[in-house]
């Protein structure tokens, strides 16, 4: 019996790369990846007057480059680590997930900036981060640094909210 495991777990670990696991997750999301960054040279170039911040369409191709380039890095070091495999998921995928259904309730009744900063916060905890400086760092610090982001770079506001009403009226 223990030879039929030890022979089970050598094969598995003998399949091409091209079977494994991890090949298959990161081929599907460098490959649906590409296909929308292709579709992203198909955007209208807009004229300089209209333009508020960068071009509509640098964004999602500076985000799908990013995704592509930080799905190779999880594919490489999963070749140096393979994956432990889970039989059932994790309390923290599911706080994490109650988290960002929250968040898209308080973003929509109560306000963007908001809901951004309870998600940092309630993400950080479920994650193992119990110092309370630090998890209020993270949900002061973060949402600044996205509004930032939004407001300089992009050009783009903020849905109003309560707290950003009281910024745009100031």
């Amino acid at each position: 019996m223990n030879n039929v495991q030890k022979q089970k777990r050598a094969n598995k670990s003998s399949l091409p790369f091209f079977l494994k696991e991890e090949f298959k997750v990161s081929f599907i999301i460098i490959f649906v990846s590409t296909i929308l960054l292709i579709t992203t040279f198909t955007f209208d170039i807009v004229p300089p007057i209209l333009n508020r911040g960068i071009q509509p369409a640098t964004f999602p191709k500076a985000l799908l480059v990013l995704i592509i380039s930080l799905t190779l890095l999880v594919y490489y070091l999963s070749t140096k680590k393979p994956w432990k495999l889970e039989k059932k998921l994790s309390k923290t995928f599911y706080l994490t997930l109650i988290s960002f259904v929250l968040f898209v309730i308080i973003s929509k009744t109560l306000d963007f900036f908001l809901a951004i900063s309870l998600l940092s916060v309630f993400v950080s905890y479920s994650w193992g981060e119990k110092r309370i400086f630090y998890l209020l760092l993270v949900s002061i610090l973060f949402p600044i640094i996205v509004f930032i982001f939004f407001e300089t770079i992009l050009g783009l506001r903020f849905p109003p909210g309560i707290i950003t009403n009281i910024y745009y009226q100031v």
